[in-house]
Order: C-alpha cells, then structure tokens, then sequence
C-alpha cells in the first residue's frame, strides 16, 4: 500500500473516530436535563391527564426538562409522596397545600392550574334548587379534599354551616355519586371528568352549585381547584425549574383547547375515560386549564384569598408566611 493510501486510510480512520465521539456525546448531553418527579394519581381524574399529554407531546423536552410521573393510588398516597421529598412537585388544592406548609413541607405555589368550574353538586330532587335548600338534608362529600373546604366556605359566608346545618356524609367522588344514585343522599359534589360522566347517563339530574360560581358570588373572583407546587429543595436544585415547568404546563393548556380531539384520544387511552368525555368537560367550560404564575400580584392575592378564608372557616389556627408562594 503506498505512503498516500496510508496517510488516506489513517485520515478516514480518525475521521470515523471523531465522528463517533460527536454521536455518543448527544445522548451525554441530552441526558443532563434536570429530572422533575411529579406527583400523579392512578384514578380516572385530570389530574394525571395533565402529565400523560405533557409525556406523550414532549413538552417537558420541548421546555428543558424530563418529567418524571410517580403514579400513587390515593389522594393521601399522592400528597405523602410530595411531602416526604419523593416527589418535587404535585397540582393540588391550595388550601390542602397550605397545610402541608403549616406541617413544615417546603412547599412553594409556583403557578396556577385549574379553576373551581369542575366543582359541581347534582341532586335528583327538583324541589332542590340551591344550597340553602340543603338545610336539614345530607350532603355526599369528601371531607378531606379542598372541594369540601371550599364549600364549607361559601355556605359559611351564606349563613349556613355545613356540617350542622347540612348533614355530611363523608364520601370520596365515586361514592357520593353512588350514594345518590341509590336515594341515600340528597345531593353529591364530584368534580370533572365524573361530572361530565353523570351528565352523559342521567341528563335528568341538576346542578345546584358550581365551585367558580359560588366563589365568585362572594368573592368577586373564581377561584382555584388546584395550583401548581415544587419543593423548596427542588428549586435550590434546579432554579430555572419553576419557569420551565410553567412554560409546559402552558403547552399542556393550549393543547387542550386547539387539539381537543387528540386529547380526548390520549385521556381514551391512558385514563380509559369514554371517548368524547373530556370534550364535553372542555366544551361546557367546566374544566378549565389556567396557568399564570403565582407571583402575579393578581394571582397571588386570589391564592392569598382562599388562604384567609380557610382560617376563618376554621381550617387554620393562622396564615402562612409569604415564602408559601413562589417569586423568582
């Protein structure tokens, strides 16, 4: 072989070499996007729809992040794993997370989520037009949801206390909705997709208060089911976290509105819920996806609000400090 084939032979050779070191340097790279663990839920509710359509269109890439969804079969298992520092970071309700605070979880409200228009209370009785005509009769509720919380607080703002005015029957979602169905209760407060379910198979059955309404009536706002959480440990971590998050969540959002069809295809297939029901939740406005950052001072007072409010329920012996709600 001669002196040029050689030197061509050990050209390309080095050539090969240095491209293999720029293909495996890719994945090398790829891989140092900061991991965000999730709180999720293993039941037929939004909550984990939100994760599964940020998976399945990338937008945790798309944002600089990989998302890391913890599935839990239970409400408590859910907010457990948050608290313990398994999880960085959950959608939950804003008065359950003031709790947490108060217990010494560095939890730190970084945006919004969805608004309290998913919060229905049906009753088959049409002499029932309100809560108010409650009085005396029971009530199916989870008890230890922010949904109860924030119904405890209108009817407290009405004059009514429910619990003694309004007899609760404790009951997660399902179970209410049950318990109605077979004439045990009066009425039931569930919460989307089970909603939009009911109103599909008992067209005939009436809603009698809405979670955004009822705010807004005494509060001149509508109000939050759920808002968005990261520890305090996370942030140190990852400081860009919170934006990115935000950023994603915002995808996740929009998708829902200009690709309604293929969400309700992915909510067919990873939560089983009947085709057409997540259109429906959208359609009716009753699930509504909002994502703000929570140092917008108008975001912040409206969480700040229904902080104050659940210590003078009762809920809280006091309020948080503002460290509770995030600000870069």
């Amino acid at each position: 072989m001669s002196n040029l084939s050689r030197r061509g032979l050990a050209a390309l050779t080095v050539a090969f070499a240095m491209a293999a070191v720029v293909t495996t340097s890719v994945p090398t790279h790829a891989q140092q996007k900061p991991v965000i663990k999730v709180s999720s839920l293993t039941l037929p509710v939004f909550n984990p729809l939100v994760w599964n359509i940020m998976k399945a269109r990338g937008f945790d890439t798309k944002n600089g992040f990989e998302l890391d969804a913890k599935p839990y079969p239970s409400i408590s298992a859910f907010y457990a794993a948050f608290a313990t520092g398994e999880t960085d970071v959950l959608i939950g309700g804003p008065t359950i997370l003031q709790k947490l605070y108060q217990e010494g979880v560095p939890v730190r409200i970084i945006g919004t989520g969805f608004t309290l228009a998913d919060l229905v209370i049906f009753t088959k009785n049409d002499k029932i037009k309100s809560l108010a005509d409650l009085k005396g009769k029971q009530l199916a509720v989870d008890m230890g949801g922010s949904q109860f919380q924030v119904t405890k607080m209108y009817t407290a703002a009405k004059g009514l206390d429910l619990g003694r005015d309004i007899i609760v029957v404790n009951a997660n979602f399902a179970v209410a909705r049950a318990q109605l169905e077979a004439d045990r209760v009066d009425a039931a407060l569930v919460i989307e997709p089970l909603a939009s379910i009911i109103l599909k198979q008992n067209p005939d059955w009436k809603v009698i208060f809405n979670g955004a309404e009822g705010w807004k009536e005494i509060t001149g706002q509508e109000g939050w089911e759920i808002v968005t959480a990261m520890r305090a440990d996370a942030i140190a971590k990852y400081p860009d976290a919170p934006k990115m998050l935000i950023a994603a969540l915002q995808d996740v959002a929009q998708f829902l509105k200009s690709d309604t069809a293929e969400a309700d295809k992915i909510a067919n297939e990873t939560l089983k819920l009947p085709p057409g029901i997540l259109t429906a939740a959208l359609e009716s406005n009753r699930l509504q996806m909002v994502i703000q950052p929570a140092w917008n001072p108008v975001i912040r007072k409206s969480i700040t609000d229904m902080m104050e409010r659940a210590v003078k329920a009762g809920f809280y012996e006091k309020m948080p400090d503002e460290k509770i709600i995030y600000s870069p």
